[in-house]
């Protein structure tokens, strides 16, 4: 699963590494603003490259909205959503044979730009936070898929059955969220891939060797502390896990 992440990069930085433009200038001022710690249930707006124009970076809600909704239904789906995730994440296996997920699959996959992401890890019926990033601090590419709503667009991260790595990680759930390695990102949002192309992408696993992880303070998971400073990111290490990792 993949509820919460960080996006700390400039605009600038986005742009110039996906080779895409942000669509409107007046927005660059929000999204350089660093979110070291976006919580997923809240429904945060962020960047996204879409399928239908891959060349830009364009704002979107995180959460997938079924596309026979209308802007001010949004609000009150997620509410009744969030007992199903609310629509967070949706599971790769199911992205042909989901009624909501199969009309986005073929033409509104997108690119979801983080910094990282995190992931819980459970040990004795207590949960520890992990902090995943890339190794040479690279904006990390997640597969996603998204909707239209009149102006809005909304969107979802894929998630997919966990690496080694993510295994040890995410222990109870054992899932991880689709990254794309930066060689791929093109394909995947080409308007060309069939099926079984598509199968074949979700299907690979990012380099694991690429990927830093380590564990953060429990703050992460704490509603009446403000999680989205840049000490959320910083290494925390606990000693009841030495026997695990």
């Amino acid at each position: 699963m993949c509820f919460h992440t960080s996006t700390t990069h400039k605009t600038k930085k986005l742009e110039a590494y996906f080779k895409v433009k942000l669509n409107t200038e007046s927005i660059r001022p929000i999204f350089d603003i660093p979110n070291y710690h976006l919580n997923g249930f809240s429904h945060p707006n962020m960047l996204i490259i879409p399928q239908e124009k891959s060349q830009v970076l364009a704002p979107g809600v995180w959460g997938i909205v079924p596309s026979n909704k209308k802007a001010d239904e949004i609000k009150d789906y997620y509410k009744e959503a969030v007992k199903y995730g609310g629509g967070l994440n949706a599971r790769s296996e199911k992205l042909f044979q989901h009624y909501m997920y199969r009309e986005s699959v073929m033409t509104k996959r997108c690119i979801i730009p983080v910094n990282g992401f995190y992931e819980p890890h459970e040990h004795k019926k207590k949960k520890y936070p992990f902090y995943i990033q890339g190794k040479d601090k690279e904006p990390l590419a997640l597969a996603g898929i998204y909707s239209v709503i009149d102006t809005y667009i909304t969107f979802s991260i894929l998630t997919k059955a966990a690496s080694p790595l993510f295994e040890k990680i995410h222990n109870t759930k054992k899932r991880q969220p689709v990254i794309i390695d930066a060689e791929h990102i093109q394909n995947w949002l080409s308007k060309d891939l069939s099926q079984e192309e598509i199968i074949t992408i979700l299907d690979e696993f990012y380099p694991e060797d690429k990927l830093d992880a380590y564990t953060v303070s429990k703050d992460l998971f704490s509603p009446k502390v403000d999680s989205n400073t840049e000490a959320i990111i910083e290494k925390v290490e606990y000693a009841e896990l030495n026997e695990v990792f």
